[in-house]
């Protein structure tokens, strides 16, 4: 059971593949938003989708939604999302037929001790994908850790592919998560001029707007908002040489695809479990300063204003790192 976020959805079928592989026979259901269902591509598992703002919504909807995880004959609840809907549904299905569950242990407290400093000897807090592993095992299953992500054949959106694609995603729900305006651009310049295609990847409303400015300016440059849905954006970024991108969904749809992957960290830190599974250091980007990380999800706003810890990332370094990561390919 996981309903949102986007990026923490999307890390979900890691932990999935790990434990189908393990007990094959298993019937396995996701409960989740339709539109999610891409995500979990080549996974055996159903799904039960959550319309939480029609026949779902509020506590008569979730009394509901708890009946259809009965009808299914479900032996027990996983829940990976840890929040007061979840916990909700929990407890109606354990009233309506003691359908026993564990949630996720989200290890706030650790999180909360490492709030306010950055250094790169620490050592990582688990990631979500393992604590989403650890909510199943609790339930009486034994498996391994997943394993990184291997490159899947995937059907091209875009047509056949000729040259070095590039994906852009400067974009995320919270500013302290967000590439500044003026170094986007900047960024997007410079992919331009070095790479034979440049994708960028955003939201509607003034993310679009960007997108477009940027494909109405450069010849090979395509904004992709509207052009393709969340399981073709997964396919092409198989596809991408590198995909540059934020705390945010595309990071994590690339871990899935095992692409080369620019990650750019502002107000949120890696250590504390969020970064793009089986990922390395190389192409993380981020600068030790006293006051990062300052919130762990990004939602806070900078104390001091003016967000330094995104400023001090260049677009030249930017860049960089990009040619970098692609050399070693």
């Amino acid at each position: 059971m996981r309903l949102s976020a986007l990026g923490d959805v999307a890390m979900l079928p890691h932990t999935l593949r790990a434990f189908k592989t393990a007990y094959p026979e298993v019937r396995v259901t996701v409960l989740t938003r339709e539109f999610l269902a891409p995500l979990f591509d080549g996974l055996d598992v159903e799904f039960l989708f959550a319309d939480t703002k029609g026949r779902h919504r509020g506590i008569g909807g979730l009394w509901r939604l708890a009946g259809e995880i009965k009808a299914l004959g479900v032996d027990a609840i996983a829940d990976v999302h840890g929040v007061l809907r979840s916990r909700t549904v929990r407890i109606f299905a354990l009233l309506r037929g003691l359908i026993p569950s564990r949630s996720i242990r989200k290890g706030r407290v650790e999180k909360w001790f490492r709030m306010g400093y950055s250094h790169s000897k620490a050592v990582p807090l688990k990631h979500s994908v393992v604590r989403y592993a650890d909510t199943i095992r609790r339930l009486g299953f034994e498996f391994d850790d997943p394993q990184p992500a291997v490159k899947p054949l995937l059907s091209n959106p875009m047509g056949e592919k000729q040259g070095v694609w590039v994906g852009f995603a400067p974009f995320s729900a919270h500013a302290g998560k967000t590439y500044p305006e003026p170094l986007r651009d900047r960024v997007v310049e410079l992919l331009a001029q070095r790479y034979d295609r440049v994708f960028i990847h955003s939201g509607g409303g003034d993310e679009a707007a960007f997108a477009e400015r940027m494909e109405a300016t450069y010849d090979n440059v395509t904004a992709l908002w509207g052009k393709v849905r969340l399981g073709a954006e997964r396919d092409l970024i198989s596809h991408l040489d590198c995909v540059v991108t934020m705390d945010s969904l595309v990071m994590h749809l690339a871990a899935l695809v095992a692409t080369p992957t620019v990650s750019i960290w502002g107000a949120t830190h890696p250590e504390f479990g969020f970064s793009g599974y089986g990922m390395g250091s190389e192409g993380v980007m981020q600068e030790s300063l006293p006051c990062r990380p300052c919130s762990v999800y990004g939602s806070k706003p900078c104390k001091s204003g003016d967000y330094k810890c995104l400023y001090a990332i260049t677009p030249e370094m930017v860049v960089e790192r990009v040619e970098q990561l692609i050399k070693q390919e």
